[in-house]
């Protein structure tokens, strides 16, 4: 027998929200701040090249003095040393972007074959550590999909904390001797854990505003996991997910929604907090 009639998975789908976004989502300003601060010296070192005419003979007097400060030119362009980022040479060769701050010579042709020798001599940007504050913000845009999933467990843990509920964040199966057994080799981190007098709720949140092969993965991922759990005496599986980006992949979560009892999105989450209180 299905977990759920076709009706109720009509309306699970009508409920799905285009957000999850709160407004701390979209920038990580201590982080932003912290990667600027990291380089603030040297960014205040090179503010010396703004405005020169004659860039090489500035570069070299910097070259000279401090060579190091040159290390942390790429951030100008938004890239950094870990990313590897590379570009072609007029004879069609590839080379690192952070190979052309060892000698004088590669951070002219990195200054000028950028445009940045323009942008310093007509004053185009008037500070490089405030520069750079922007460019990072812009960088941070790209950890968005990353913070979308936390954004998610936050936004579920507050809603826990208002109700009074009593949780534990990423539990591993392996505190469950019997989870852990039906298991095997496909060992989790729950991202909730509730327990009370009669059972335990494992839980997994997340949150799709796009689609993807992902989506997919994780709806039979969890149609595998909800009745090993449930097969255990004194547990249950839960799924709390929502977002637009399931409608892309309806057909897979037609079948989890038709396998899984405990599945809630964001708008019935409340359902399954007035079940734990009753």
């Amino acid at each position: 027998m299905a977990a759920h009639t076709q009706e109720q998975f009509d309306l699970f789908i009508s409920q799905l929200r285009e957000t999850n976004a709160t407004l701390d989502f979209y920038c990580d300003f201590p982080k932003i701040a912290k990667n600027v601060a990291d380089i603030e010296i040297s960014l205040n070192t090179l503010n010396y090249l703004i405005g020169k005419e004659d860039l090489r003979t500035a570069v070299q007097a910097l070259w000279n003095r401090d060579k190091r400060v040159f290390e942390v030119m790429d951030i100008l362009i938004a890239t950094r040393k870990k990313d590897g980022k590379k570009y072609i040479d007029n004879d069609g060769s590839m080379h690192l972007i952070h190979s052309l701050f060892t000698s004088v010579e590669g951070v002219m042709k990195f200054i000028e074959g950028t445009g940045l020798d323009k942008v310093f001599k007509n004053k185009e940007v008037k500070d490089l550590v405030d520069y750079v504050f922007g460019v990072e913000t812009g960088l941070d845009t790209n950890a968005r999909k990353n913070r979308s999933g936390e954004i998610t467990e936050t936004l579920v843990a507050r809603i826990f904390d208002n109700a009074g509920i009593k949780y534990r964040q990423q539990v591993s199966s392996k505190e469950y001797p019997a989870i852990s057994a039906v298991l095997g080799a496909d060992q989790k981190v729950f991202d909730f854990a509730i327990t009370t007098k009669n059972k335990t709720y494992l839980i997994e949140v997340n949150f799709y505003s796009g689609g993807g092969s992902k989506l997919n993965e994780v709806a039979r991922s969890y149609t595998d996991v909800a009745p090993k759990v449930n097969g255990v005496s004194g547990f249950e599986f839960v799924w709390i997910t929502d977002g637009e980006g399931w409608i892309s992949a309806r057909n897979k979560l037609e079948e989890a929604f038709a396998a899984i009892p405990s599945i809630y999105n964001l708008t019935t989450i409340h359902e399954f907090i007035n079940y734990l209180t009753i």
